[in-house]
């Protein structure tokens, strides 16, 4: 498969944040997402085997691996990479964008999956059967990038009954596109029950630091 980079850092998202991880990022994305942040994951990268992967994730020594893109869930070898990373004994997560069909990966997996919002440009392109596929440990999660944005992410959740599950689902302001004061006071006003939360390795690394 077609891996963009490999690292090991600090989980910066979701409920998992702040544990040490090892991130596989694959190459491609079939979306362009306004506010992407890695749009260098779609094109380059380097092939490697299954067993080179697993060999670089074992070198680490971390329990934690995510894989995410892009979209990882394009590549077809992604299946066997996340079968091989649980049958090792790994605590894997797969971050996809919710615009591919994920009923597929396997159950052992905790996926992270986003709902576009509107202000994404990409609010069609969402599989909304994704979510009648939910495990119990799955995540959703709403980036938002103004008070549309969160209006939309506040009434799926609701319609949905996202906020009757766990884990809670969780809202992320677009990174210095929308005060964090803002979006803290909407969720409480709404008493949304949700996980706010803030992508913690721009704060510590940097908003354009890449492979961290």
């Amino acid at each position: 498969m077609c891996i963009r980079d490999s690292f090991y850092s600090l989980q910066g998202e979701s409920s998992y944040a702040g544990r040490p991880c090892v991130f596989i990022r694959l190459t491609g994305c079939h979306l362009r997402c306004s506010w992407c942040d890695t749009p260098y994951s779609f094109h380059g990268g380097q092939w490697m085997s299954l067993e080179a992967i697993l060999a670089q994730v074992a070198s680490y020594g971390c329990p934690l691996v995510e894989v995410t893109g892009g979209e990882p869930l394009l590549q077809e070898a992604v299946h066997p990479l996340m079968g091989a990373l649980c049958d090792a004994g790994y605590e894997v997560l797969i971050e996809t964008s919710g615009g591919i069909d994920a009923s597929r990966v396997d159950p052992r997996v905790v996926k992270i999956l986003d709902v576009k919002c509107p202000g994404s440009g990409e609010e069609s392109r969402n599989v909304w059967s994704n979510l009648d596929t939910l495990g119990a440990a799955d995540e959703v999660k709403f980036v938002v990038a103004g008070r549309e944005d969160y209006e939309y992410a506040a009434r799926v959740i609701r319609e949905r009954g996202l906020d009757r599950r766990g884990p809670l689902p969780l809202i992320s302001p677009v990174h210095g596109q929308v005060e964090l004061e803002h979006l803290s006071r909407w969720i409480l006003e709404d008493r949304l029950n949700v996980r706010f939360q803030v992508q913690l390795h721009k704060y510590i690394w940097g908003a354009d630091a890449i492979g961290v």
